[in-house]
This record gives C-alpha cells, structure tokens and sequence, in this order.
C-alpha cells in the first residue's frame, strides 16, 4: 500500500472539525500510526503570546514522567575534574576545543548538550550551529550548571526542552506510539504543567488556545482544552 493510501485511510478515523479528551485523543493517534517503525508522538500547544516580546517569550524544560523511550546521546562541554565527573556520570561524549572543531566541520551525533558555566566562551563560538537546532547549552533550562551529575541523568531521563516560536506555537516529544497509553497521558499532562507554570506575567487573555497530539507521520488529532483544565486541577 503506498504511504499516501495509508495517510489517507489514517486521516479518515480522525475527525478534524471536533475535539476529543486526552485519552480519546491519545488512542486515535496510536490507532492512526501506520508506519514502519516506532513514531514519536508530538504534542503542540498554540499559546497566546507574541514571543516577539522578551516578557512573553515562553520556555523551560521538564523530565516526562514515562521519558522519551530513546537513547539519548548527551554531550559535555568540560575540562579537568569536571571532565572525568562527566564521564562517571555517563555522558557520551566529553571535551572541549576538540568537541568545538568537530561540531564546526559538521558534526551532530548528539541529542542534548550540556556545558559548565567556565566553559561559555568557548561553546559561544558555536552559537550560530547550536542555536538553530536546539542544541546551545542554557542556563534557563539547566544545561549551562557546575552540577554534571544531575544534569546527566535528567537528559538521559527523558528531559525535554521546550520553547515557544514564532507563531506562538510549542511543540514537544511526549514518547513514542509503542507507549501504553496512560503512560503517554501521564507525560502530556507533565509538559502542559509545565507549560502552564511558565506563564508569562505578560500574556494576557486566553493563555493555551489548542493543543494537538500526533505521531510523527499520522494526522493530528485535536483536544478538548476543557478536558485539559479539568486534568490540570
């Protein structure tokens, strides 16, 4: 069957015009997967913020409850003492000028980088590589911190960053279509908190305006904001 027929027959059992309750949502999307391996379910949330404002800008990071079900790669940027904490605590790769000339000749082997704070002048030479992936170390978030250890193990975990664009729109794993189902919920609920928690004082009126759940080649599936008020209290 080719991939559009398969699109096509997934976008068939989601209704587009309604919204559904978490959990409802959640099955379809599992039920709406067609493809060959396991797709990474993906929550966005369009918010109400102009994040062309610094005092709407919205962003911050959670360790899911249930965590990605991936492997996650995780870099270091450290010297001395620092270097072999990191090491201990299991990161993958560890280094500093040499990790820099890597990355500067195209390399990206990695899922989350982590940097203690002596080392930001050297990372800022690779802003402009890190940055538009995701991948620059920030203090906001607990990438940039002398506290290897806990940083490690929360990326490891299943610690996701989030960040709003420029349309207002969020948009996050929360685990892959082979989760159970209430282990998927568990992890949406944990990142709207969070969402919810990093409300700018700024942002006024209706603060998440839709929320949507999808796998990565499946239809989105709308829900019912009500719903999630009514999990959030």
């Amino acid at each position: 069957m080719s991939m559009s027929k398969k699109l096509k027959e997934a976008r068939a059992k989601v209704d587009r015009t309604k919204t559904y309750p978490l959990a409802d949502g959640i099955e379809l999307v599992k039920g709406a997967a067609f493809a060959k391996f396991d797709e990474t379910v993906d929550l966005v949330v369009k918010l109400g913020v102009d994040p062309r404002h610094a005092d709407q800008m919205v962003r911050g990071a959670v360790v899911l409850p249930n965590g990605l079900g991936k492997d996650v790669r995780v870099l270091v940027f450290a010297k001395g003492e620092k270097e072999k904490e990191a090491r201990e605590a299991g990161a993958d790769y560890v280094g500093a000028d040499d990790l820099v000339a890597k990355i500067q000749g195209g390399w990206f082997e990695f899922d989350t980088a982590i940097a203690t704070p002596d080392m930001m002048g050297v990372v800022g030479k690779i802003g402009k590589l890190l940055g538009p992936r995701g991948l620059m170390p920030n203090p906001k978030v607990g990438t940039v911190t002398f506290d290897l250890a806990r940083a490690i193990k929360e990326s490891k975990s299943g610690k996701v960053e989030f960040r709003v664009e420029k349309a207002g729109i969020v948009h996050a794993p929360v685990g892959k279509v082979s989760f159970a189902a209430d282990t998927l919920k568990q992890n949406v609920v944990a990142l709207v908190e969070a969402l919810q928690k990093a409300k700018p004082a700024a942002a006024k009126g209706t603060y998440m305006k839709k929320v949507s759940v999808s796998s990565t080649m499946g239809p989105g599936v709308n829900i019912d904001l009500a719903d999630i008020s009514a999990i959030l209290k």
